[in-house]
């Protein structure tokens, strides 16, 4: 590694001309996208994306009609047909853990009875070992400071350890999905202790999941030295991963997974690009942006309740001054979603108790606060098509925060629930698809001769 480092900075500046270089000659007029009435990141200037498949998974919805007319309305989000609100209602009033069982419905379209909720429960417990000398040989062999990579290379390296990794049969897929929902906290959780371990010198941890614990305990019970949390703790954890197993075929991530699958690939390969999708800052990495902003807010901000004050830094966020300068306040507003995300809302109500437990109620305090402030701030500074509204990021991040959870599980904790809505969406598209997944593109270079080599003039010293 220290050769390709040493190499490359002796050709630096060669890079940074051939990078000037690609972007002088790959810039493409803005006005050709209405020109040609391109859907830019397939969506449309209000924001609605364009329809390119049919499912049966999940529905979002962020309008209603009156009349002849759409206008924006709280969100609302189905699973299965079924509103999260009443999934989590239900499991809640029956004090029990509901991330297994909306696996369940996800995957089959049903909800389970409790026997099969059992047996189904049984099977991803059984699951949840990796091959022998796995971690040994893959995770503390080669730790990174990038969770994300570490998942990724994981995943990519149980291709090795399957006899079937390329047969993509229904039954054979099922069972690689099953496998990998059932291990993915295992690989995030020993991936962060051989980081902390190796890259931070702390004590290396490892403790085996126990099969009588939910996905939300063993979580909770890997990750803490001495194993121990709170039944608050577990169930919040529990409805931050069913919040995010699932977010219709059109989210980046799960769309990526039905273009790769519809292209014939193995499921390994599948859900590497899956992940690779999830990692951006845009997508799964934007709760990360959240707390790091807010960390920056409460250094800046001497009074957190003047609004003051708080409304003057969200002026200064929008305006490229403070933070990392993009232009952004995030964790509001969705690609979607107009008056409210459902996730969000729900996301809160279980925030608000357990700032109580952890003695951080100015904390939540002060979130409220931004979240009120902010709508106000972007419709003043920005002109926008549709409302806007803080999103499931905005309060996942804090939830995380207040669990003690590392910065650097925070997306992997996004993945161990998505690779859920993944593999229902990839068997989906296995039974219905049959066609590769291609988008046009227009080219919009002008006509040129091929000049030969003797002939050309350049930039050459």
């Amino acid at each position: 590694m220290n050769k390709y480092n040493n190499k490359y900075s002796q050709i630096t500046q060669d890079i940074v001309e051939l990078s000037e270089l690609c972007k002088n000659n790959s810039k493409i007029d803005p006005e050709f996208y209405g020109k040609f009435e391109v859907k830019r990141g397939l969506r449309d200037v209000n924001g609605k994306g364009v329809l390119t498949g049919l499912t049966e998974i999940s529905e979002i919805q962020a309008f209603a009609r009156e009349g002849d007319q759409m206008v924006p309305a709280d969100g609302k989000l189905y699973y299965r047909g079924i509103d999260i609100e009443q999934i989590i209602s239900g499991i809640m009033k029956e004090k029990r853990f509901g991330f297994e069982e909306v696996t369940y419905l996800l995957l089959y379209g049903e909800l389970p009875s409790e026997t099969q909720l059992k047996k189904f429960s049984s099977i991803l417990a059984g699951y949840r070992t990796l091959p022998t000398n796995f971690v040994r040989d893959v995770i503390m062999k080669a730790p990174s400071n990038d969770m994300m990579n570490s998942l990724s290379r994981s995943v990519l390296t149980l291709f090795a350890y399957d006899n079937n990794a390329n047969d993509i049969s229904l039954p054979n897929v099922m069972r690689q999905s099953l496998q990998l929902i059932a291990n993915f906290p295992v690989l995030s959780v020993y991936g962060y202790q051989a980081y902390s371990h190796y890259i931070r010198g702390n004590s290396l941890v490892i403790h085996t999941p126990k099969p009588e614990l939910s996905t939300a305990e063993n979580i909770l019970h890997m990750l803490r030295p001495d194993s121990r949390y709170s039944e608050m703790e577990a169930h919040i954890l529990d409805v931050a991963l069913i919040l995010h197993a699932e977010h219709g075929g059109g989210n980046n991530s799960t769309f990526t997974t039905h273009v790769v699958t519809s292209s014939g690939a193995d499921t390994y390969s599948t859900i590497a690009a899956a992940l690779s999708s999830l990692k951006g800052p845009k997508h799964g990495g934007a709760n990360i942006k959240v707390i790091q902003m807010f960390e920056c807010m409460k250094k800046e901000i001497s009074d957190w309740k003047n609004e003051r004050e708080v409304r003057e830094y969200l002026q200064a966020l929008l305006n490229k001054k403070v933070f990392d300068k993009a232009g952004l306040i995030y964790g509001m507003g969705h690609a979607v979603y107009s008056l409210s995300d459902p996730r969000a809302n729900i996301l809160k109500s279980f925030v608000e108790e357990l700032s109580e437990e952890k003695g951080m109620e100015e904390e939540f305090q002060f979130y409220s606060l931004v979240e009120k402030l902010a709508p106000e701030v972007i419709a003043e500074e920005r002109k926008i098509y549709k409302g806007v509204s803080a999103n499931v990021d905005f309060y996942s991040g804090l939830v995380y925060h207040m669990l003690g959870l590392p910065l650097e599980l925070f997306t992997p904790i996004f993945a161990i629930a998505r690779i859920t809505g993944w593999s229902a969406h990839r068997m989906e598209e296995l039974i219905n698809g049959g066609k590769i997944i291609r988008p046009a593109y227009m080219s919009v270079a002008k006509r040129q001769k091929y000049v030969p080599l003797a002939e050309r003039t350049g930039s050459d010293n």
